[in-house]
């Protein structure tokens, strides 16, 4: 191992900002984020809303001090894979597994779990072998996940290409369907090994575009449609997620585990 440091080394930092702005939606909007189903009847569930969204809060702004990161990412990896993914996400997909929207939504949780779990391994002091494992799950997970967003934009075509900005050639519909070959072959890169760290590049690139393209006009032509608030605080932290599966991928080609940083 060496203690060289990784490239595109900002990606736990954008994660981070990305959690904090989560976490400040759920305050604005007074309930769970919408990727985070709770039953509307569940006792006490603004008081647990308002919890989830202040451990969001502290824990993204951990995120950002080197100090607390092990701390921080541990607790966001825990709280994402068991909690949203397993109990929320997993009740959901039992529910309507024949539906294809309840596995697309929960690969976007998936996919900032996956981010958690592998800044957790990097900078947490454990045994190199495991640390390994869990970067690997992640990035397995966040290649899943690419996947079920681009099947997601062939399931739900009618929905993705209105996304797209008019004025934007050759036409919307073309780029629904190219941003969702784009999802679907980065998964595949990710998950088999082939062009993985170049695919997760071009990931974070157009994650990042999707921001001023899609996500800011909607969110400027109706501000006050909370949807559009949630969707560019998911946006920014699947950046940020994007971005660490290709840190991880730099460091896993150069032999690294776990840098001594």
């Amino acid at each position: 191992m060496t203690a060289e440091k990784p490239a595109l080394a900002l990606g736990w930092r954008v994660y981070g900002l990305g959690v904090i702005a989560l976490a400040l939606v759920a305050f604005a909007i007074r309930d769970f984020d919408p990727g985070q189903p709770v039953p509307k009847a569940f006792p006490d569930r603004q008081i647990l809303a308002y919890a989830a969204a202040g451990f969001l809060l502290v824990a993204g702004a951990a995120m950002e001090w080197r100090r607390t990161l092990v701390w921080a990412s541990g607790a966001l990896a825990a709280y994402y894979t068991l909690l949203v993914v397993v109990v929320m996400d997993g009740r959901v997909i039992l529910r309507n597994a024949d539906q294809f929207m309840a596995y697309s939504n929960t690969a976007e949780q998936l996919a900032i779990a996956a981010g958690a779990v592998i800044v957790f391994a990097t900078y947490a002091k454990i045994d190199p072998v495991w640390a390994g494992r869990l970067t690997k799950a992640g990035q397995v997970a966040f290649g899943i996940s690419a996947i079920l967003f681009g099947g997601a934009h062939f399931a739900y075509m009618g929905m993705t290409a209105p996304l797209v900005p008019r004025w934007l050639p050759p036409s919307q519909l073309f780029w629904g369907y190219a941003t969702g070959v784009f999802h679907i072959a980065a998964g595949v890169a990710i998950l088999t090994g082939i062009q993985a760290r170049l695919a997760a590049i071009l990931l974070t690139v157009m994650f990042a575009a999707f921001t001023p393209l899609v996500h800011v006009p909607l969110f400027l032509a109706d501000p006050t449609r909370h949807f559009y608030w949630t969707e560019n605080a998911t946006n920014l932290v699947l950046i940020g997620a994007a971005w660490v599966v290709a840190d991880s991928l730099a460091r896993r080609r150069r032999g690294e585990v776990s840098p001594a940083r």
